[in-house]
């Protein structure tokens, strides 16, 4: 089974920007801003039909959001222990 959420990258040919893929319904993809992760200019990549609801996609792109700040988080705590 895989993660609810992974984190997607190119930075060969994006660096400025990271993606999150959302792997259950709907699956899509969103592409954040490195320098601003928070920056609501945001672009989506949907595989399944696009909601309806704005609702449901707000809350989609605020959990993908905080996902992908506290992993962020979770790799530089790691990488701090692991230089100590």
């Amino acid at each position: 089974m895989l993660p609810k959420f992974l984190i997607a990258d190119n930075s060969q040919e994006l660096p400025d920007n990271i993606f999150v893929l959302h792997t259950e319904s709907p699956k899509f993809l969103v592409k954040f801003n490195l320098d601003d992760i928070t920056d609501k200019n945001i672009e989506m990549y949907w595989f399944d039909k696009t909601p309806d609801n704005k609702k449901i996609v707000d809350e989609l792109i605020k959990d993908s959001e905080e996902f992908l700040i506290n992993e962020l988080e979770n790799q530089e705590n790691f990488l701090d222990e692991s230089e100590n």
